[in-house]
C-alpha cells in the first residue's frame, strides 16, 4: 500500500461519513475523526479546519456532550448519501426500458446562483446536458429531480418528461453527443489498472495487511470508486462501445471492498466513540 496525499479533506470527510459514519447512527466525535484522519496523513489543525468549513457549507452539524463535540451530516447531507449509496454499492447496470428521462428548466438570470446549483445536482443525479437548459438521463431520475428543485425553491421553473427516441440518430450517437465516452472508458480503465494490482496483492499477503491498513486502503477505494457518480449515470449497455471495462470496475470494487471489510471495521470500531444520549434521550428511553 502506497502512501497518498489528501488534497480535498473536505471530500475524504464526506467519503468516510457517507461509507462508515453512517452505519454507526451516522455521529462521530471530533476525537475519533482526527485519529482516524490522522491515518491518512492529516493533522488535527487541518480536520477542524475542514470540519469547520463544512458545517459553514451546510453539510455538517455539531453536538456539544459536555466538553467533547460530536458530527453528524445535516438533512442535506443525508439526502446527498442516501441519493449516492445505492450507486455506489450496487451495480449500476441495471435493465433498460429504453426510455430516456429529459428534464428542463427556465430559471431567471437575476436567479443564477440557483441554476448553477441545479446544473450541479443534476450531473450529480447522472444527467448530462442535451441543450441548453435541457438535460438527459437514461434511468429514473424525475423524482430526484422535484425534490432538489424543491429544496431549491425552483419548482415553478422546471419540468421533466419520459420520452422514447425517434430518431434521426439512434440512442448510441445520442449517448455519445451527450457524454464524454472516452473519457469514461479511460477512467474506468484506470481503475482496474490501480486496484486490481491491489486486489491480488493483498489477497496473497500473508501475514494479511494490518487492520489500519485495511481501512486506509478501504476508504481510498471508495474515494476513488465515487468519482463514477458524476461520470457514468449507469449508461445502458447497448449505448456504449464494444468491451466497455466497467463490469470489470465494479467487480475490483466489489472484491476489493469485501477483502478488506472485516479487518478495516475492526479498527474503525476500535477507534470510534458514540455520543452518549442526552438528557432528553435518556428520558424518552426511561
Amino acid at each position: 500500500m502506497k502512501l497518498r496525499q489528501i488534497t480535498r479533506p473536505r471530500s475524504f470527510i464526506f467519503t468516510l461519513f457517507g461509507d462508515v459514519i453512517r452505519n454507526y447512527g451516522g455521529e462521530i466525535w471530533i476525537g475519533s475523526l482526527n485519529r482516524l484522519m490522522g491515518e491518512f496523513g492529516l493533522s488535527e489543525q487541518a480536520v477542524r479546519a475542514a470540519v469547520s468549513r463544512m458545517a459553514r457549507q451546510g453539510w455538517l452539524k455539531a453536538r456539544r456532550v459536555g466538553n467533547k463535540a460530536y458530527y453528524s451530516l445535516t438533512e442535506h447531507g443525508r439526502r446527498i448519501i442516501d441519493q449516492a449509496s445505492p450507486r455506489i454499492y450496487h451495480d449500476r447496470s441495471a435493465a433498460w426500458d429504453g426510455r430516456w428521462r429529459i428534464v428542463t428548466y427556465r430559471i431567471p438570470e437575476r436567479r443564477r446562483s440557483l441554476r448553477d446549483r441545479l446544473r450541479k445536482e443534476l450531473i450529480f443525479l447522472g444527467c448530462a446536458m442535451l441543450s441548453p437548459s435541457t438535460w438527459l438521463a437514461p434511468h429514473d431520475v424525475c423524482q430526484p429531480f422535484r425534490d432538489v428543485a424543491a429544496a431549491l425553491g425552483v419548482s415553478e421553473h422546471v419540468d421533466a418528461f419520459v420520452a422514447e427516441n425517434v430518431g434521426p440518430h439512434d440512442d448510441r450517437a445520442l449517448a455519445a453527443r451527450c457524454w464524454d465516452l472516452p473519457g469514461i472508458e479511460q477512467a474506468y480503465r484506470a481503475f482496474v489498472a490501480e486496484y486490481r494490482p491491489c486486489l491480488e496483492r493483498a489477497r496473497a499477503a500473508s501475514p494479511p495487511l494490518a487492520e489500519n491498513a485495511c481501512f486506509v486502503e478501504r476508504e481510498w477505494l471508495v474515494h476513488d470508486y465515487r468519482k463514477f457518480l458524476y461520470l457514468d449515470p449507469g449508461l445502458p449497455d447497448h449505448v456504449v462501445p464494444a468491451g466497455w471495462p466497467r463490469a470489470e470496475a465494479v467487480a475490483t470494487f466489489t472484491d476489493y471492498y469485501r477483502l478488506l471489510l472485516p479487518r478495516a471495521t475492526r479498527f474503525f470500531e476500535r477507534i470510534y466513540r458514540a455520543a452518549p444520549p442526552t438528557l432528553g434521550d435518556v428520558s424518552a428511553s426511561g
